[in-house]
């Protein structure tokens, strides 16, 4: 089989990246079981609802109002804001809606994982403290049983809980509506696959609830661009699974332009690069020594920028095989081209299915441009890797100031 020296690396690859291709297909396929939730149990558990915050005058009025409104006894939460570096505001507006408003300023350490850290300290410092913290972004509305979900789940034994993304703002434009699509998608055929599964999800920057006797045994330490993903897998070598709440909604707003979605999505895609380096060996190694495919899976989730990228040469290189004859090439060798078609179709339909079994607006901008959305993920990843260095963060402005009963009548 082998034509070329180079096959001797080229081949090994090709396969890992077809092995990546039907591996999340097949994890997908255990997105469409969604498991009937249980009675609420009774409120036991206590939370201090936090709010990261950076120059969000436009939009932390509604949230904090909103966090007010929650189907929860008043006496088990408190609502927090952390006004990180903030020149405008949003302290004053936070605390007019009757927030408890901690201010931090520090130019050296900035960004949402540092303000976090930092808020931390001064919760345990309380003479209160809280069975668990919830986390939200000040974009953000939240479903008023978001709570009610995190007790039950906490009286479960769960101690990392991710609760679903949805989108306040779907049908803004286009681009906000392939966002919106994209973490459907994700929400249904990764989270809610991998949990029916039994795998580690992952957090997802906002909605996240983690118990305070995991904070306070392990520490947050969580600074980078992808402070989520960073303590996810700092959690998962520990053996503390993330798990999905897909009942738990938080309706995040979705960058309104192209060029808004590039910058956050290269942040992100610096941020996930940057984990992948620090995490992949350690969760791999020790998923082979202890035979735990738990943290196997962790590894092939933080390593998915490489993934991304070698299928985008092969893919190129196997529809081109003239460009470089001497090459073999796998992926029409070892599955035959009508899978590959199949598959193609099946990702072009994923997103309507789930935007179904989840009853959600589709507009058919979003439909429109939705491939242009994800297939742009490639040249956001590879300025995430050439980027990787730059531990710069940079803020995604927010501007749609929602209230709570605005989106819930919108989706009914």
């Amino acid at each position: 089989m082998l034509r070329h020296p180079f096959d001797v690396i080229m081949v090994p690859l090709q396969l890992i990246t077809i092995f990546f291709s039907f591996y999340y297909l097949f994890l997908a396929l255990f997105g469409f079981r969604l498991r009937r939730e249980e009675e609420h149990r009774p409120a036991e558990k206590s939370f201090a609802v936090v709010v990261a915050a950076h120059n969000e005058e436009a939009v932390i009025g509604p949230l904090v109002e909103n966090l007010f409104l929650l189907d929860y006894p008043r006496e088990l939460y408190d609502v927090f804001v952390v006004a990180d570096n903030c020149t405008d505001r949003t302290a004053a507006i936070a605390r007019k809606q009757g927030a408890q408003v901690y201010e931090r300023f520090n130019q050296t350490k900035k960004g949402k994982g540092h303000a976090l850290e930092w808020m931390f300290r001064q919760l345990f410092s309380l003479r209160r403290q809280y069975d668990a913290v919830v986390i939200f972004d000040a974009d953000n509305l939240v479903a008023t049983d978001f709570l009610r979900y995190m007790n039950d789940r906490l009286l479960r034994g769960e101690l990392v809980i991710q609760g679903y993304l949805d989108a306040k703002n779907p049908g803004d434009s286009w681009v906000a509506g392939s966002f919106a699509l994209a973490f459907w998608v994700i929400n249904r055929m990764w989270h809610l696959a991998k949990y029916n599964l039994g795998l580690s999800c992952a957090l997802g920057g906002t909605g996240m609830c983690i118990a305070t006797s995991v904070l306070k045994r392990y520490g947050w330490g969580a600074t980078c661009l992808t402070e989520d993903l960073e303590f996810s897998m700092k959690a998962l070598l520990q053996g503390i699974r993330t798990t999905w709440c897909h009942a738990a909604r938080v309706y995040d707003e979705k960058p309104l332009t192209f060029a808004q979605s590039w910058r956050q999505r290269v942040r992100w895609a610096q941020g996930h690069v940057d984990v992948a380096h620090r995490y992949f060996f350690p969760l791999l190694w020790k998923g082979i020594v202890t035979r735990n495919f738990r943290l196997i899976d962790g590894a092939f989730h933080v390593s998915q920028p490489i993934y991304l990228i070698l299928g985008l040469v092969f893919m190129v290189l196997s529809n081109f095989p003239h460009l470089f004859p001497e090459y073999t090439y796998l992926f029409t060798q070892v599955v035959p081209s009508s899978i590959w078609v199949a598959v193609t179709i099946f990702q072009y339909l994923i997103p309507l299915i789930c935007a179904t079994l989840d009853n959600k607006p589709v507009t058919f901008a979003a439909l429109l441009g939705y491939p242009i959305f994800v297939y742009s993920w490639i040249p956001v990843t590879l300025v995430g890797f050439l980027k990787k260095n730059n531990g710069e963060w940079s803020h995604t402005r927010h501007v749609r100031s929602l209230r709570y009963y605005d989106v819930v009548g919108a989706k009914k």
